[in-house]
């Protein structure tokens, strides 16, 4: 039931990574009333973990940073003016008895849609937080799991903390601009490309392998120093510190969704060829599906799963009308959007 403090939605997107925002557009394209819920306090999914990293396999696009291809998703999203909520993990899912969802936040917060599409990549995703007494009053002031742009960091004293993909890539976009950059790593080798390794070993960022970071000394207004640890050594050094970057991974989680009486099998929420999942007015998209054929991992794919369910989306709630696909290319608004741009 539709009020004026919480309007019904045609349609809830859970998840705001590339899938999400993509359908969300789609959305928007067929006339749906559209909402999007994201769990973390960006848009992107885990693509803000590497931003400074070149995607390659995104098609009719030879190169983008996944920082960049966030920036054109969003963009593209808002083209219908979806409504975005951050900072919000959907937890309970309740039917009414008029056909509508129930969706309720773990802030307490109730939305009210007709349908539902998940697509929350692997699940929502976990920062392996650093496990050390006084991190949590650093973090998301000079403490952080993911960052936006390097220019935060200019003309800082930098420590990374990681031996993937990540921690090596932010190692490399950083040491131009920082004023020093330090990498700490629990093993001998690192796990990222072995490039990317190489360049960083030959530019000048401090690479501290077999180490850990042991203490965070500072105060309530910013970090001073750090104590590092060599683990075969057990000596210890301390170094002048601003800023650290932890990337010890992320772990995804489909948290409450588990328990909304969906068919899951390895963490993964089956679906048929439309996206539907065994709750009628549930769709699900991306990564977080498994159907035959389904081909993980890949961004592009999302891009067609997302579309297809709105699609389903659309024929649930006009069961009279024949929904046929439609194209940008015959979108009447749309080119007068961008007529006017």
């Amino acid at each position: 039931m539709e009020n004026g403090a919480n309007p019904c939605f045609d349609v809830t997107i859970i998840g705001g990574g590339p899938t999400g925002l993509f359908a969300a557009f789609y959305a928007g394209m067929r006339g749906l009333k559209t909402k999007v819920i994201e769990a973390a306090p960006y848009l992107g999914g885990k693509l803000p973990y590497y931003s400074e990293k070149f995607l390659y396999d995104i098609g009719g696009i030879a190169a983008i940073t996944a920082g960049n291809l966030i920036k054109e998703l969003e963009a593209q999203a808002r083209t219908f003016e979806p409504v975005i909520v951050l900072s919000q993990l959907i937890e309970h899912m309740e039917r009414l008895a008029d056909g509508t969802f129930r969706l309720t936040s773990n802030i307490g917060e109730v939305h009210s849609t007709r349908t539902v599409v998940i697509a929350i990549g692997g699940g929502t995703l976990v920062s392996k937080k650093i496990e050390l007494p006084n991190a949590k009053q650093f973090e998301g002031h000079h403490l952080h799991y993911a960052a936006e742009n390097v220019e935060q960091f200019r003309d800082k004293r930098v420590l990374i903390s990681g031996g993937g993909d990540s921690a090596v890539d932010w190692a490399i976009a950083l040491e131009p601009i920082a004023k020093s950059v330090g990498i700490v790593h629990r093993r001998s080798e690192f796990r990222a490309h072995e490039g990317n390794v190489t360049k960083m070993r030959n530019a000048s960022v401090r690479v501290m392998t077999s180490s850990q970071l042991k203490e965070i000394h500072g105060d309530n207004e910013r970090i001073k120093h750090v104590t590092i640890e060599h683990l075969e050594t057990e000596d210890t050094f301390v170094c002048d510190m601003d800023e650290i970057l932890v990337f010890h991974g992320a772990k995804p989680d489909l948290g409450g969704i588990k328990k909304w009486g969906l068919e899951i099998e390895r963490d993964r929420i089956i679906v048929d060829s439309w996206m539907q999942t065994s709750i009628l007015g549930i769709f699900a998209a991306g990564d977080v599906v498994e159907y035959p054929g389904k081909l993980p991992g890949l961004i592009a794919g999302g891009f067609t799963e997302g579309p297809a369910a709105i699609n389903r989306v659309k024929a649930f709630l006009e069961p009279n009308k024949e929904v046929k696909p439609i194209w940008s290319t015959d979108h009447a608004e749309l080119s007068s959007i961008h007529s006017k741009s």
